[in-house]
């Protein structure tokens, strides 16, 4: 089975006949600069590769990657996603492109989907409130407010609706966040920049979970850049917001809540500076790990009936959708049944 690489140095990689060279810089105990010891990674072992620290490499490489379908997802200092080096678009289909752009031209067919999509986010954020509810938390009154908000949904007509919908059901899903989380306070969602510990954690794991869905989307016929609940834009992959809408709170938020409570992250964890609230290198490795653990935990796929993973549940999501726009099978947006 291949892995998921995150390089959290800076450093070089290269091709080295036909393996992966790659070589860190780290700072000695005075701060200076050096190479590090060289890693070599097996090519066939290598799904993708997550670059938080700056990368070192040229065209040939970026060929050999490419050529061995390995994606790599960049992010800045801050933390911010910042592009992808995607492999040639190999699985991409005139057919599709065609059903899709259809899709989202079409302002019923584009409306439904958009639904669809904060449908089955509300529901699995209703999910999490209810699991923590029977754990001593008093959620009732912020679950029956974004039950509220959800049962308008039917009656949106305009994706602009449907978005002010999802901003109440996740502003409100948010709310219960200092409830749920035992020695952090959320205080509210900020985003550009976190102002504190939850909400870094937030900005960082749906990044993470951003990336995923590109990736899946990228292994199917699906085109990234037509999207029904976002606007698509010119420069970004908008069809991976809408997918990762559905797996944020099974993949981010139920990571978050399990380190804080755990005590896994601690402050010691965060760098807080001009207003400013990042995880640090230690902090990313074991919100990371933790991470990596959830996407390739499995559950019992209750129409495959088979063992899958979370990772494989959003490709499954992306096959879904596909037959939605080739008019195969009605799409039913996925919703933890446990």
């Amino acid at each position: 089975m291949k892995r998921t690489y995150y390089l959290f140095n800076p450093g070089t990689l290269q091709r080295k006949d036909n393996t992966l060279k790659f070589t860190p810089v780290e700072e000695d105990a005075n701060g200076v600069e050096h190479n590090g010891q060289p890693r070599y990674l097996p090519v066939e072992d290598i799904s993708e590769f997550y670059a938080f620290g700056s990368l070192m490499a040229n065209s040939a490489l970026y060929n050999f990657l490419g050529q061995n379908d390995i994606a790599v997802h960049f992010f800045d200092y801050y933390e911010n996603y910042t592009g992808s080096f995607m492999p040639r678009d190999g699985l991409l289909s005139g057919k599709m492109i065609l059903a899709q752009t259809k899709h989202y031209q079409t302002k019923k067919k584009r409306v439904v989907l958009a639904r669809k999509f904060v449908e089955g986010a509300a529901f699995n954020m209703i999910k999490n409130l209810k699991y923590y509810n029977t754990r001593g938390k008093d959620l009732d009154k912020l679950i029956e407010r974004i039950e509220k908000y959800a049962s308008q949904l039917i009656t949106a007509g305009e994706v602009d609706q449907i978005m002010g919908l999802e901003g109440n059901i996740r502003q409100t899903y948010y709310e219960g966040f200092d409830l749920i989380i035992n020695d952090f306070n959320m205080e509210g969602r900020s985003k550009q920049p976190p102002r504190n510990e939850v909400n870094a954690l937030i900005s960082f794991g749906n990044m993470m979970c951003y990336s995923q869905c590109l990736r899946a989307i990228h292994q199917t016929q699906l085109n990234p850049t037509i999207s029904y609940l976002h606007t698509p834009g010119e420069r970004r992959y908008s069809l991976s917001l809408d997918i990762s809408e559905i797996f944020k709170p099974i993949l981010v938020d139920r990571v978050i809540f399990r380190l804080l409570n755990k005590k896994e992250l601690q402050e010691k964890h965060f760098d807080t500076k001009l207003n400013r609230c990042l995880l640090n290198p230690n902090g990313k490795k074991i919100f990371v790990k933790a991470f990596e653990e959830r996407l390739t935990e499995t559950i019992q796929h209750r129409s495959l009936k088979r063992n899958v993973s979370y990772r494989h549940l959003i490709r499954l999501e992306c096959y879904k959708l596909s037959k939605h726009l080739l008019d195969m099978e009605e799409y039913k947006p996925f919703k933890m049944w446990w």
